[in-house]
């Protein structure tokens, strides 16, 4: 029988971790648009030992593209052409049977063949080689992936807000962007991976397009609606610690 998370367990995820990290990354530029989904249909896609994580009984499912900056191992410099690259997620929000919060990724589409190897190899995460483009004009971005083996690209147009906020616990925004736990399924069973940044500064975003083609990807039906939920963060910078059981 699993725990379920209380506001007082999700708040001290929050805290950063004594051991030592093995990363540094920053995050920047993020959109997060969320589709209340069927919690039965979300459970069935996980693992044994991972629960849908819900608010006010509703499951989400999320995509997420954004930039990744400055990403090295700790001690080390960023290295031009490989430190700085994009990355779109298709996640929802589990947790373990400790009670655990944190982030199932479906499928995380990036453009540097090093960090899909990284991701895969020492985090078992299921990162994809993808052809993508990110520019900023003015306050809009314009954002494409095209996974590899795809026909098409998925467009995104979208303008983060200057004004930003924090989360307040026990909130709906709470909920969706303050994770700090990610869960990832290893050959000796389902390993928890931890980050820490500061609570995400988060916008309203006016939202020009969307795609939900990686959602078709991870095998999910069209929506057939807008998201029902839209937020983003100019970003936050980010230190990521090892696998744990």
């Amino acid at each position: 029988m699993s725990v379920t998370p209380t506001l007082e367990s999700r708040l001290a995820f929050r805290d950063r971790p004594t051991r030592a990290h093995v990363m540094n990354q920053r995050w920047e530029s993020l959109l997060f648009l969320h589709w209340r989904w069927d919690t039965a249909e979300i459970q069935r896609t996980l693992p044994p030992g991972l629960f849908v994580d819900t608010f006010q009984g509703e499951a989400w499912l999320a995509i997420v593209p954004f930039y990744m900056r400055g990403i090295r191992p700790r001690f080390c410099p960023p290295v031009p052409g490989i430190s700085n690259f994009l990355e779109l997620n298709v996640r929802t929000y589990v947790h373990d049977d400790q009670g655990r919060p944190g982030v199932w990724f479906y499928s995380l589409d990036c453009n540097q063949p090093l960090a899909v190897w990284t991701a895969r190899t020492f985090f078992h995460l299921p990162y994809q080689h993808a052809r993508m483009q990110a520019a900023i004009s003015d306050t809009e971005i314009a954002y494409n992936c095209q996974r590899r083996g795809e026909a098409n690209e998925s467009r995104f147009r979208y303008h983060i807000q200057p004004q930003t906020h924090v989360a307040e616990p026990g909130s709906l925004q709470f909920f969706l962007a303050e994770r700090y736990l990610l869960f990832s399924k290893a050959p000796k069973g389902i390993r928890c991976g931890q980050v820490h940044h500061t609570p995400y500064p988060l916008a309203d975003v006016k939202l020009e397009t969307w795609d939900v083609k990686p959602l078709l990807q991870a095998g999910f039906a069209d929506p057939s609606r807008p998201p029902d939920h839209i937020i983003g963060s100019p970003g936050v910078d980010v230190l990521v610690y090892p696998l744990t059981a």
